[in-house]
């Protein structure tokens, strides 16, 4: 165990993150989404039972966002004619602040260009979250 490392990152998740340079991209993916076979090329780590905005908190805790990009978060964008509205956004842009992100700096991804976004990032989160469109892609910053 370590002091002030939040108890919910894993040791395989810590490792990825400090793993991670400047730049690289890391999807905390909701319940549904299809974390395995968009990951097939990817590290792939299960977070089952943990919810987004918990794991977003920690690993915000520890990771900058990219300070020379001018959206280094990315959303998935609610498909056409879905009449879902992601209410979770609220809770990520409270996180965003509190970390002293600028939460209007997110990109809004259509669906299929996320998926294969998330194709391309160092690692894919499982997690158990319920809510939908609530994947979030974070684009690692330089650490001073």
């Amino acid at each position: 165990m370590l002091n002030n490392i939040p108890k919910i990152l894993s040791p395989e998740l810590l490792k990825v993150l400090c793993e991670m340079g400047h730049g690289d991209e890391i999807v905390l993916a909701d319940g549904n989404f299809p974390a395995e076979s968009v990951g097939k090329d990817a590290i792939v780590i299960r977070a089952d039972g943990h919810s987004v905005p918990a794991l977003l908190d920690a690993v915000l805790a520890l990771m900058p966002l990219d300070q020379y990009s001018e959206q280094p978060v990315a959303l998935m964008q609610v498909v056409p004619g879905d009449p879902c509205v992601p209410v979770i956004w609220d809770e990520y842009k409270a996180i965003l602040e509190k970390h002293k992100a600028d939460s209007t700096a997110i990109e809004m991804v259509e669906r299929f260009a996320f998926y294969e976004r998330a194709k391309k990032a160092r690692a894919i989160v499982a997690t158990g979250e319920e809510a939908i469109y609530a994947n979030i892609l974070l684009k690692k910053g330089v650490v001073k």
